[in-house]
């Protein structure tokens, strides 16, 4: 009986033993199997570039108000709205019957003022003649020589007269300043048109202008950029108001001397070829430059989450431990963040998946390669 009961005993310890051998092996098990499986990847550094877009004001190359310069009755249009003209093309009349008619007066009193001044320059000679002969005295001729200058100054004010009323005359006939193309005119043919009224704008729409405002903190971006890329950090892409690229590129050409205090901007000014005059003076639009990014520190778009308006990622540490960690983002390039601060180069993050994790959980890391990453999400 002993003997029988030393073997159960001995049974039951073995069978004991074996079911926390067992039990052990079940709880590992059960513990490898809740580390789940995550895709992982580490931020890498790479030289990238991205485009940065901007409102701008378009304004055609030349842009300028006709006005009339003399007063009268709108005659003739010799153009009509948005026709392109050539730099001294007739383009307005205003009745010159009176102009004329003052030219001729002018030219008149010039001859009478042309006459009297050679009738005094001859009795200042006369003059002369008896002095020398001692019967007339120095005061007559100084008198006859004051004469004479006053005649000539008469002279002058007829000549000056002539050439106003001349010009009055030239000015009944409105040319254009350059080549362009006509606007709006507002006035009609029989029109009183006093002098300074607005008959029409003339637009040089074969280049144009395009002004856009900058941060202070962008323009120093560009400034740095410039210096070692002085053509390229140039160029610019003009985008039209449906959308579609410019076909002709741009370049800066001029920035403004001072900051705008009050918006902490400052305006720079690109030029565009136009010669199909397809874009026109007013126009809208947005301007696309380009920044470029040395060495930045880049991770996945999906990798990040907000909360309260920060953005943050789960780290993944040498024990595959997830911890929660704040970063900030300088730049959002397709599919990926520039990062510029809170995660160094070679970190790892959960790369995928990170609505199904949480601080402090312990996962088994599925490692891919940001370049394989960022090949991947150029292909979408």
């Amino acid at each position: 009986m002993l003997f029988n009961h030393l073997i159960i005993v001995k049974t039951l310890s073995i069978l004991a033993l074996s079911l926390i051998i067992l039990s052990s092996c079940n709880s590992n098990k059960d513990q490898k199997e809740q580390q789940e499986l995550f895709p992982v990847t580490a931020a890498i550094k790479i030289d990238t570039s991205s485009y940065t877009e901007y409102v701008s004001e378009i304004h055609a190359l030349q842009n300028v108000e006709i006005r009339a310069r003399v007063k009268g009755y709108l005659e003739k249009f010799h153009i009509d709205e948005g026709m392109y003209v050539k730099e001294g093309q007739l383009l307005f009349t205003i009745n010159n019957k009176e102009y004329i008619e003052e030219l001729s007066k002018a030219k008149a009193m010039y001859k009478s003022a042309t006459a009297q001044v050679s009738a005094a320059e001859l009795e200042v000679k006369n003059v002369l003649q008896l002095a020398d002969k001692k019967i007339v005295s120095s005061t007559e001729v100084e008198v006859a020589k004051n004469k004479l200058e006053s005649q000539k100054a008469n002279l002058e004010e007829a000549l000056a007269h002539q050439a106003h009323a001349k010009l009055k005359l030239e000015n009944t006939e409105i040319r254009a300043p350059f080549n362009g193309i006509i606007n709006r005119i507002p006035h009609k043919i029989g029109s009183l048109i006093d002098e300074g009224t607005l008959l029409t704008s003339i637009s040089e729409n074969d280049e144009i202008y395009a002004y856009f405002d900058v941060s202070e903190k962008e323009y120093l971006n560009y400034a740095r950029n410039i210096k070692n890329d002085s053509v390229e950090s140039k160029v610019v892409t003009l985008i039209l108001a449906d959308g579609h690229e410019h076909n002709y590129k741009g370049k800066i050409e001029t920035i403004e001397g001072e900051i705008d205090e009050s918006t902490g901007n400052i305006a720079f000014r690109a030029r565009f070829k136009n010669p199909d005059k397809i874009i026109k003076h007013g126009a809208s639009g947005k301007i696309r430059l380009k920044k470029k990014y040395d060495q930045a520190i880049v991770i996945p778009q999906k990798s990040t989450f907000e909360i309260q308006d920060k953005l943050y990622v789960y780290v993944v540490n040498n024990n595959n431990t997830l911890s929660v960690r704040n970063i900030e983002s300088k730049h959002r390039l397709p599919h990926l963040f520039i990062v510029s601060k809170g995660l160094n180069e070679g970190e790892k993050i959960i790369y995928e998946g990170i609505q199904n994790v949480k601080n402090g959980m312990t996962l088994r890391p599925d490692f891919i390669s940001m370049k394989t990453i960022i090949k991947q999400l150029g292909k979408k």
